[in-house]
């Protein structure tokens, strides 16, 4: 059973974002490059922004 505020959320364009918390219950990557991905798949290394 899917909790919304916890396994997901309903973006302002109406879809489904599964948060970083449903993934690591799914207990593996998708492959699919999820916003909250927590094995990072599919993005880069953050990089520190420098404010001016």
């Amino acid at each position: 059973m899917l909790i919304e505020g916890v396994d997901y959320y309903i973006n302002e364009d109406g879809n489904y974002v599964f948060t970083e918390a449903y993934h690591l219950k799914r207990g593996n990557c998708c492959k699919n490059k999820c916003l909250h991905c927590p094995w990072h798949y599919g993005r880069g290394k953050k990089t520190k922004r420098i404010k001016k």
